[in-house]
């Protein structure tokens, strides 16, 4: 099928960017869009975000060959369940949350007999919300897709064509395995950059003044993942339990024999464990995933 028509539900920093992504990259293809808070309506109306903004999600998806929900993953079932009796037989319904099991029960729950292909483009910034959207955000970045077994293959292959259109790489992935991975990639930095940020706010014996004008270059990298959204990261650990409290207990162990190598004076093992984190930063950038610059050099939006 050729996708001609897209509806993106949620218009902040991922919705507004394919939005954008689409005006600049596929300017035939019609886009629509609703989001749940009057003022981003009016911004992604001001900001050209979709061709027309609707007031109700229903009527953004009528004539949609493709929905995209751009919610956090716990408002997923609530967000396809507004538009299901709008959508159009053969409409692919997609998402880009950062948990795919929990995504995939609650979109096949509530749009039975429906196409739905999970999807995660492994993109972003500390930023949100309508302003912060722009069109290079999915280039040379990956684009996840978790579809059920039994899934039309002929609508993968047009979602994977979508996003490799908007300058993505396209992986197949089993969604259990993707939420394994992603909270290894993902979820525990974020989880851990809450909690160092948080822990230096609440020191008695540093200021608060002087955690924000001593922070070396370590600290402030925390600061800006931990400047992330509290809502949808809420809604990721919340939604991928599971996986996260696994990778949780696999960094303690790791973290208790880095407390012990220190305690006993092991250097060798805090040289070992140094070079190999090293050769692992060398790798990422080597990928195309990074490169020395902070946020692929986009200073703009880091």
């Amino acid at each position: 099928m050729t996708i001609q028509r897209v509806a993106i539900i949620g218009l902040g920093l991922l919705g507004g960017s394919i939005g954008l992504a689409l005006r600049e990259r596929a300017p035939g293809i019609v886009t629509t869009g609703f989001d749940a808070n009057p003022h981003v309506r009016d911004v992604a109306g001001e900001r050209g975000l979709v061709g027309t903004v609707f007031a109700s999600p229903a009527e953004a998806a009528r004539d949609a060959d493709l929905v995209i929900l751009c919610v956090p993953v716990g408002a997923m079932r609530d967000a396809a369940a507004s538009l299901a009796d709008a959508l159009p037989d053969g409409a692919i319904v997609s998402d880009v949350g950062s948990s795919k099991q929990s995504v995939s029960l609650a979109l096949a729950e509530a749009l039975p007999g429906h196409t739905v292909i999970p999807a995660h483009p492994v993109a972003g910034t500390e930023q949100s919300g309508p302003e912060a959207g722009f069109a290079d955000l999915f280039v040379n970045r990956w684009c996840i897709l978790t579809p059920p077994a039994d899934v039309d293959k002929d609508a993968v292959a047009s979602l994977s064509a979508f996003w490799a259109g908007l300058g993505a790489k396209v992986e197949i992935m089993d969604a259990e395995h993707h939420d394994l991975v992603l909270a290894v990639t993902s979820h525990i930095p974020h989880l851990i950059a809450y909690t160092i940020v948080g822990t230096a706010s609440d020191l008695e014996e540093v200021t608060r003044s002087e955690v924000i004008k001593y922070s070396a270059g370590g600290f402030r990298d925390f600061t800006r993942i931990a400047a992330s959204d509290p809502v949808m990261w809420r809604d990721v650990f919340l939604n991928n339990k599971g996986a996260v409290l696994e990778m949780l207990g696999r960094f303690t162990e790791d973290l208790t024999a880095m407390q012990r190598a220190i305690r006993s004076g092991d250097g060798e093992a805090l040289h070992d464990l140094f070079t190999r984190t090293r050769a692992i930063r060398r790798e990422v950038i080597d990928q195309g995933q990074d490169d020395e610059r902070p946020d692929f050099g986009r200073s703009d939006h880091a």
